[in-house]
């Protein structure tokens, strides 16, 4: 009798002791989901901590990619249970933080009117220059960069109530902007032998003192790049990110 026959007879997994399975592989044959339904909240969270450990080195980035899809599968919370249940635990320090609720993104913290300078001046010549971590934008915020490269970054800002203007003037030189979600960005911009590439978002809301960033920028023999990024991802985890999404919606129009 061969071995493969024999696992089989004895009810033993034949699989290897390390190799992982999808969802499902652990249910009786045709029998229902079980536990309650899984929400794309829930799915993200569960990709959270996969994501987690591959900056771990707990996965690699095929078996990565595999259990994202794996993921976005699941039937009920069982299921995703059962995946996570086979990865290392996390220590608290490199967990995920808890979602933010029902409420959408969450709104990054403001800044009362006598915090906030009527205009500020950043300036990159055959350099760099940043702004990123808690600030206090000014109300009008001016860039210039000739042959040097900027960064503005956002998601940890204090913004003031009502408009924050950016305006950009890119020379022969580069400037990334990082916006957070939760926040009306509009954007306005172009390029002569350069590129402007903006992101734009629209935040519902009833407040009309909440923040809005209105960027406007020109770049000449360079580039203006404006992107969203969610608060501590980096630019590899967002990439990660957006191709999560793109999956995510080819399976749910899949399921239509």
């Amino acid at each position: 009798m061969d071995e493969g026959r024999e696992d089989r007879e004895s009810g033993e997994n034949p699989r290897s002791p390390g190799t992982s399975v999808g969802p499902g592989e652990d249910r009786d044959s045709g029998a229902a989901p079980a536990g309650p339904a899984v929400g794309a909240a829930e799915r993200e969270r569960a990709i959270d901590r996969l994501r987690a450990h591959y900056v771990r080195d707990d996965i690699d980035v095929n078996e990565y990619e595999r259990l994202v899809d794996v993921a976005w599968a699941a039937d009920s919370r069982a299921d995703l249970d059962r995946l996570l249940a086979r990865l290392p635990v996390l220590p608290e320090s490199e967990r995920p933080p808890a979602p933010a609720g029902a409420g959408g993104p969450r709104v990054p913290a403001r800044a009362g009117p006598a915090e906030q300078r009527e205009r500020g001046f950043q300036v990159a010549i055959l350099g760099g220059s940043e702004r990123q971590g808690s600030w206090v934008p000014p109300r009008h915020l001016y860039t210039f960069t000739l042959m040097g490269g900027a960064g503005l970054d956002f998601r940890e800002a204090r913004l003031g109530p009502g408009v924050t203007e950016v305006s950009i003037l890119a020379v022969m030189g580069g400037v990334d902007v990082v916006v957070p979600p939760g926040v009306t960005v509009e954007t306005h911009g172009f390029g002569i032998m350069g590129g402007f590439d903006g992101h734009g978002q629209t935040v519902e809301t009833d407040d009309p003192s909440a923040p809005v960033l209105r960027i406007r920028g020109l770049a000449v023999m360079g580039g203006i790049d404006v992107k969203m990024r969610l608060p501590g991802e980096t630019e590899r985890d967002a990439r990660r990110r957006r191709k999560e999404e793109r999956r995510r919606r080819r399976l749910e129009r899949g399921r239509e």
